[in-house]
């Protein structure tokens, strides 16, 4: 019998919790990826994007924004803003 290589494992284990915090599974897929499968990293991105697409910001100037930015919070809003 094959095992799952362990990272695959616990990308499928960051996944689900990033999921269970109610983020869609194309954003959470999305988010690991660009962020190398961290899933803190991710998720920070997750919440930073909420939050500023709630702010009524367009989602993939704020997606540019953020990678840009490093996922910093008052640079990426600042950055926002100026657009």
């Amino acid at each position: 019998p094959s095992c799952l290589p362990l990272q695959f494992l616990s990308y499928l284990g960051a996944c689900d919790r990033l999921l269970k915090q109610g983020y869609e599974e194309g954003q959470v897929e999305e988010a690991m990826e660009m962020f190398q499968y961290s899933e803190k990293k991710a998720a920070e991105f997750l919440r930073l994007l909420a939050q500023f697409n709630d702010m009524g910001f367009q989602q993939n100037e704020i997606k540019e924004v953020l990678l840009l930015c490093g996922n910093q919070r008052e640079r990426a809003l600042e950055e926002l803003v100026m657009k």
